[in-house]
């Protein structure tokens, strides 16, 4: 095989695994279209926890509709019951851990029957782009001062500093005093 022959060999090997990531990408939801309403950011944290209960406080004071929002990637995403050694889970399987995560994370907050009329997105996206794209429907925006980010010494996180700067909407940052 001559070097032109393995460079074009290796260019289709390329081309076709950039096929099959867009095709898996195009398999999950990487945004979320929320019509009006509180949306709020959670990544399963404490502080997400505590932004959720002022959230869902509000919205029901104000017959407002709750989404809660959680972006996600393959690293963060909990393990699939799909999953086992050798195998590799089709992307759709870890969407689907994570929205069950979220559900659960919910449920346990606000019970059963109030975590019913809640709306749970799950977004394959960085969580600045996933909460910014949801605001644009949104009445306001909250999230927590911190998340699961690595310095706990400040006092607002990396994603509330973004999105308090770029959300199409009114944003509203709930201080905790939990450490997770």
């Amino acid at each position: 095989m001559t070097e032109q022959s393995r460079e074009a060999a290796l260019a289709a090997e390329l081309d076709e695994a950039a096929t099959e990531v867009a095709e898996a990408e195009a398999a999950v939801s990487t945004r979320a279209v929320p019509e009006g309403g509180v949306v709020v950011g959670h990544d399963g944290s404490g502080c997400a926890q505590v932004a959720l209960q002022w959230a869902a406080d509000l919205a029901e004071r104000a017959h407002w509709p709750l989404h809660v929002v959680r972006a996600w990637r393959i690293a963060t995403a909990p393990q699939p019951p799909t999953w086992e050694a050798g195998f590799v889970p089709p992307i759709t399987d870890y969407e689907q851990a994570v929205q069950a995560d979220l559900e659960s994370d919910v449920a346990a907050l606000l019970g059963a029957e109030r975590a019913r009329t809640v709306t749970c997105h799950v977004v394959h996206a960085p969580p600045v782009r996933a909460l910014i794209e949801a605001a644009e429907g949104a009445d306001l925006l909250v999230v927590g001062a911190r998340g699961r980010g690595g310095f706990a010494g400040l006092l607002l996180g990396s994603v509330s500093d973004q999105v308090t700067h770029h959300a199409p909407c009114p944003v509203t940052v709930v201080r905790s005093d939990r450490k997770d």
